[in-house]
């Protein structure tokens, strides 16, 4: 049994980082990369995906599929943007959904929007202040 976790965390570390950007990266983004990138790294996080207005970063423990989970996260926020207009909510800064086995944050920092994938039992408290340090 511990063999298989030791299996899985070598498998999330080798996972690949994909980068697209234009010429003139924001400072703010390249910050959040370098934050995401060591969040990333902790234990129960399973990848995350930086969008800027001109560059994203995917970095997945399942790269393959990553075009799912990027659907799946602007799904997550616009659904969340039309329970905030009903509700009268002025703006939805984040949004955490917790499923049964997993959890996700998903943050709009300045033009940039943040979706992290982690284990049910990760401190996505903690991940939210190391965002912004």
């Amino acid at each position: 049994m511990k063999k298989a976790s030791n299996t899985q965390e070598m498998e999330i570390a080798a996972a690949p980082v994909i980068m697209a950007s234009a010429e003139d990266e924001d400072i703010d983004f390249a910050s959040l990369g370098a934050s995401l990138t060591e969040i990333r790294k902790l234990k129960g996080v399973s990848g995350f995906i930086l969008r800027g207005s001109t560059s994203a970063i995917v970095d997945l423990a399942e790269p393959d599929k990553m075009v799912q989970y990027a659907l799946w996260s602007h799904q997550l926020f616009e659904r969340s943007l039309e329970i905030a207009k009903q509700s009268n909510i002025a703006t939805v800064e984040s949004v955490l959904l917790e499923a049964e086995k997993m959890k996700v944050l998903y943050m709009s920092i300045g033009e940039n929007q943040v979706c992290v994938l982690m284990d049910k039992n990760a401190n996505h408290s903690w991940i939210i202040k190391k965002i912004f340090t």
